[in-house]
C-alpha cells in the first residue's frame, strides 16, 4: 500500500473531500464531470511536476474557496505510516505550490524520493501522433520516476539554453558563450543519460512480455545531437552564426526524439490503429509502473482506461495490476468493467465534488 487517509480542500470541485482506509486497488466511479479525474490529479500532485493535466495553479483551486487549495496524504509501508506528505498554495500566493513532508517545508522535487507515481488519461491517447516535444516530456516524467534528480537536469539544461539563446541575439561576449555552453553540455550530458537509461530499462521490461494481448511496443532512443559533453559543448560552439541566425539551437538533448514502433508489424505507432496505439500505451505503463516501484511506494493512476478494452485485455489488466507493486487508482462511469475486482478494491462514488465509500 502506499497512500491512505487522502484529503482535498478546496481543489477544483472538491470542497472538502477525505479518502481513507486504501486498498491495493481503488476505484472511483460517477458520471462525467462528478470529480473522479480531480482526484486522480490531486494525487498526481503529491509528484514532482504540474500533474497529469499540467495546468496551472490557479485553475485547480476551487470556487467556494479562497484562491488556495491544500492536498495531503499518509504514506504507507508495510502497513504503518512512515511520513505524511501534502503540497498546497496560498490565497494570496497563487503561483506557488509549496510542499511539507512531515510538517516541514520542502522541495517539490523531494517528493520524488519518497513516491514514485506514473499515469495514464485519455489526453495522452494521441501521444504518438503528438510533437516530439510531447513525447520528450512523457519520456522525462518516466524519467524522473526512476530519478528524482532527473527534473533538475532537465530544468537547468533549459534554463541555460535560454540564457545561450539571449547572448547569441545580442551578441553577447565569447567568454560568456563558453561558460555557458559548458554549462549546457554538462546538463545535457546528463538529461540525455537519464532518457538512454529510462528507454533502456523500459525496452528490458517489455522484451520479457508477449505480444499479446496488449500490442508490446519497440522503443527507440534518437538523440537530437551528440550526448557526451565533449562533443556536445563542440557542437554548440561551432554552430554559434547558424543557431543565431535561426534564433534557436538546432541540435541538442531539446531535439531528441522517442521512436515508437508495433513489435512483430514494425509499424510506426502513428501508424498504427487506436485499439494497437491504446494497447501499446498500456503497455508502456505497466512495464513503468513495475520499474518505478522499485525501492520505494508506487502509485499508477488510471483514468478511464477499462471501458475502452474488450474483456479479454480487461483481464488481463487486472492481473497485471493485482500482481504489480504499485498501488492502483481507477475511474469509470459504471461499476460493470470492473466487475472481476470490485470485490477485492476499495470502491467510492462520486458525486458533484463529495465522495461516498460503498
Amino acid at each position: 500500500m502506499a497512500l491512505d487517509r487522502i484529503s482535498l480542500s478546496h481543489f477544483r470541485n472538491h470542497r472538502e473531500t477525505e479518502l481513507g482506509e486504501t486498498r491495493h486497488l481503488n476505484l472511483l466511479f460517477g458520471e462525467n464531470g462528478a470529480g473522479k479525474t480531480n482526484v486522480l490529479e490531486a494525487i498526481s500532485l503529491l509528484a514532482p511536476g504540474r500533474g497529469l493535466r499540467r495546468a496551472a495553479l490557479d485553475e485547480m483551486s476551487g470556487p467556494h474557496g479562497d484562491g488556495g487549495f491544500a492536498i495531503g496524504a499518509s504514506l504507507k509501508e508495510q502497513g504503518h505510516e512512515s511520513a505524511r506528505i501534502g503540497t498546497y498554495v496560498e490565497p494570496d500566493r497563487t503561483g506557488r505550490r509549496h510542499v511539507r513532508i512531515n510538517g516541514a517545508e520542502a522541495n517539490a522535487g523531494s517528493l520524488g524520493e519518497w513516491l514514485a507515481m506514473g499515469w495514464l488519461t485519455p489526453a495522452m491517447d494521441r501521444l504518438f501522433m503528438d510533437s516530439a516535444g510531447a513525447r520528450r516530456r512523457h519520456v522525462d516524467r518516466m524519467a524522473l520516476a526512476l530519478d528524482p534528480g532527473h527534473a533538475r537536469n532537465v530544468s537547468r539544461y533549459e534554463t541555460a539554453m535560454r540564457e545561450r539563446n539571449k547572448l547569441l541575439e545580442t551578441g553577447g561576449d565569447t567568454t560568456w558563450l563558453d561558460a555557458i555552453e559548458a554549462q549546457l553540455s554538462e546538463h545535457g550530458e546528463r538529461v540525455a543519460a537519464g532518457r538512454k537509461a529510462l528507454i533502456a530499462a523500459l525496452t528490458d521490461e517489455l522484451t520479457a512480455l508477449p505480444d499479446q494481448p496488449f500490442a508490446r511496443p519497440l522503443l527507440t532512443y534518437r538523440p537530437g545531437g551528440p550526448t557526451e559533453f565533449e562533443a556536445l559543448r563542440e557542437d554548440f560552439r561551432r554552430q554559434r552564426a547558424r543557431d543565431r541566425a535561426a534564433g534557436r539551437a538546432l541540435t541538442g538533448p531539446h531535439r531528441d526524439e522517442l521512436e515508437v514502433v508495433m513489435a512483430g508489424s514494425g509499424q510506426a505507432a502513428a501508424l498504427c490503429s487506436t485499439g494497437e496505439q491504446k494497447a501499446m500505451l498500456i503497455a508502456m505503463t505497466l512495464a513503468h509502473a513495475v520499474l518505478a516501484a522499485e525501492g520505494r511506494p508506487g502509485v499508477l493512476l488510471l483514468d478511464e482506461v477499462a471501458a475502452h478494452l474488450d474483456p479479454v485485455r480487461r483481464t488481463a489488466l487486472f492481473q497485471r495490476l493485482r500482481q504489480g507493486r504499485a498501488q492502483v487508482w481507477l475511474t469509470g462511469t459504471e461499476s460493470a468493467p470492473f466487475e472481476d475486482i470490485i470485490e477485492e478494491a476499495a470502491v467510492w462514488r462520486v458525486s458533484n465534488g463529495t465522495v461516498e465509500r460503498l
